[in-house]
């Protein structure tokens, strides 16, 4: 028999975002691209909407809770609303819900307004528990609170519960930020900012805030047995490293040798609990590369005694570090120490460190060409590598 005429194939296109979670709303793309959306069943009249209530926070009257739209408020009666313009064509639409559009319609009918009012100021609290990553909203409520001379100490406890709740979101930690260089007052911070690390102890954004603190008010006091108790409880911690170092970078500094020999064998004590603790190991390079690695007297013997016992890929890259600082500042026995570089660089390449054994073998026949006298002096090329 005769063909029927070609159905276009379709396929899924979007999702679609609500505010309180992913939901799969289907359209379905012809081959020409057009979009349509998938049939569905009839759908029944619900008893809200034939009583002439259709609007529905997902799937509740919003009256039912106690909630007022502003649109439906006669307070609210003098303005008009700012619909989102999203353009004729949005890539993939997002289906705000009924209380989210009418808030921040009138949200921006308030900003293009600039009406500084307490009407306003509460209205951006009802953005912000919609969405509290719109900076936008934060940066309005802030013009508000100097506008209309508000309490700030109320207004960091409304931050402090906002961040214990959403701990990783940028804004509220700015909004945070500014409130403190307003109110001079950083005497809440530490102990805020510790609860917060208490239960994300690698948080960026607090560990950013704590040092911002630190550094504007001098609280240099006592951060460093905060930071030792941390490591303690988590010597891997990375973000802790990296405050030991901030600290002591902008207090005593590290050309005293009393403290450079304190930190060194500080951080070896780490070490010989976690020897595959990259963290800790990054740290005593940080310290001493400036320096020479192989300048620090005795670091290269303690390191040798480690070896048997707490032997890692990273102990030995340092050996390889040392050596090679060695090599680039004459050493004495330098064809002795070359062939204890290369031998180092291939115990990581075929044993130690073998997912980079590329790298390693680059290493070694770097090493071997510039520093051995039999070896034309020629940089490893991309070619050779092969």
């Amino acid at each position: 028999g005769s063909l029927s005429p070609a159905v276009p194939r379709r396929r899924p296109l979007a999702w679609l975002f609500f505010r309180d979670g992913w939901e799969a709303a289907v359209m379905m793309a012809d081959e020409e691209g057009r979009t349509e959306p998938e049939p569905r069943a009839p759908q029944l009249e619900t008893e809200a909407e034939a009583a002439g209530d259709s609007e529905l926070e997902f799937g509740i009257p919003l009256e039912s809770n106690g909630y007022v739209l502003y649109r439906d408020r006669k307070e609210w009666a003098d303005i008009e609303p700012v619909p989102q313009d999203d353009g004729p064509n949005p890539v993939v639409q997002i289906i705000y819900s009924e209380k989210f559009r009418d808030v921040y319609d009138y949200f921006r009918a308030v900003l293009q307004r600039d009406e500084r009012s307490e009407r306003a100021f509460k209205l951006t609290g009802d953005a912000i528990e919609l969405n509290a990553a719109n900076y936008t909203v934060w940066h309005f409520r802030r013009i508000l609170l100097q506008s209309l001379k508000k309490d700030l100490y109320e207004e960091l406890n409304y931050i402090t519960a906002i961040i214990e709740d959403q701990p990783k979101n940028y804004q509220v930690w700015h909004h945070r930020r500014v409130l403190v260089e307003w109110l001079k007052d950083p005497s809440r911070e530490l102990e805020f900012i510790a609860d917060i690390l208490n239960q994300d102890a690698k948080n960026y954004h607090a560990w950013q805030h704590r040092q911002w603190v630190i550094q504007e008010f001098k609280l240099w006091d006592n951060e460093l047995e905060y930071v030792e108790q941390l490591l303690k409880e988590d010597v891997r911690n990375n973000s802790v490293w990296n405050q030991r170092y901030f600290v002591i970078s902008n207090t005593t500094g590290y050309d005293d040798p009393v403290v450079l020999g304190r930190e060194v064998q500080y951080t070896l004590e780490m070490i010989k609990m976690a020897p595959h603790n990259e963290s800790a190991w990054n740290y005593l390079k940080g310290i001493l590369q400036d320096r020479g690695l192989s300048k620090y007297s005795g670091l290269l013997e303690q390191l040798l005694e480690l070896q048997p016992s707490h032997s890692s890929p990273y102990l030995i890259a340092f050996l390889v570090d040392i050596y090679e600082d060695m090599l680039d500042n004459q050493c004495e026995n330098k064809e002795e120490t070359l062939n204890k570089a290369l031998e180092l660089c291939e115990i990581l390449a075929k044993e130690k460190d073998v997912i980079r054994k590329e790298y390693w073998k680059y290493i070694g026949r770097s090493l071997k060409s510039k520093h051995s006298p039999n070896v034309e002096q020629n940089v490893p090329t991309e070619t050779d590598q092969q």
